[in-house]
């Protein structure tokens, strides 16, 4: 379902790109008509969790980008008493220059952080040539809790 999901989305976004769609509200990419109304939408992401590999600087000389992920966790119980642990993992994804050089200097391995920011959908092509599916957290600030409270 989410892969045929996501193939109608990528259909319908070339579509309306390249002008082949009309009629479709929303149907405005790469336009330079004004929309007729201008509304307030919210993307934020607040994570707090332990960074899971070192930062990796990536792209271009010209377009670099700083990576790494980021592992935050939930803490249930079960019925029967029993606790469980669930962890997700994160993309996080730094582009402004001064938060990549900082992220770079001073951000390890295992370091707690809190990173605020916004979530993106997107499509990379990976090493066997392959289009996959990406969601990364785009990170605004990137905040150093250091363990031992100094």
């Amino acid at each position: 379902m989410f892969s045929l999901r996501s193939q109608v989305w990528r259909t319908l976004n070339r579509g309306c790109s390249s002008g082949k769609i009309t009629g479709i509200a929303g149907c405005r990419l790469f336009s330079d008509e004004k929309p007729q109304t201008f509304e307030k939408t919210v993307n934020n992401v607040t994570l707090l969790g332990r960074v899971g590999v070192e930062p990796q600087m990536r792209g271009t000389k010209e377009h670099p980008v700083v990576t790494f992920s980021l592992a935050t966790h939930e803490n249930y119980k079960y019925d029967t008493g029993d606790w469980s642990q669930k962890t997700d993992w994160h993309r996080i994804v730094v582009f402004k220059p001064q938060l990549r050089e900082s992220v770079m200097s001073y951000l390890r391995r295992g370091q707690r952080a809190m990173i605020m920011g916004k979530i993106n959908y997107g499509e990379i092509t990976d090493q066997e040539g392959k289009q996959r599916v990406s969601t990364s957290i785009i990170a605004d600030d990137v905040i150093f809790i250091n363990q031992s409270g100094k």
